[in-house]
């Protein structure tokens, strides 16, 4: 099942997908224009410069972009919309 965040009232709402990108970087920059209308309306998306985290740096480096659901890495580099969708009808 797919990390959904939590509206105020308690109730599920959006699915959550994580980017872990990095400012200034040309492959992120295309993959969240790709993105964004893909799941508009079906999944709320959460960007994570990995610059700004030992943890992330060390995951991800130089391997940006990558797309995070649930777990799990879904695509990095490139926009994998199939998989994306995939994920999201999961939740």
């Amino acid at each position: 099942m797919a990390r959904r965040a939590r509206d105020k009232a308690g109730m599920k709402s959006t699915i959550e997908l994580i980017v872990y990108s990095r400012r200034g970087c040309h492959l992120c920059d295309l993959l969240l224009e790709e993105l964004e209308p893909l799941v508009r309306d079906r999944a709320r998306i959460a960007v994570r410069d990995v610059d700004e985290n030992p943890d992330w740096l060390a995951a991800y480096g130089e391997r940006v972009p990558v797309v995070h659901c649930d777990g799990e890495d879904i695509c990095q580099y490139n926009l994998d919309r199939q998989a994306v969708l995939d994920s999201i009808s999961r939740g």
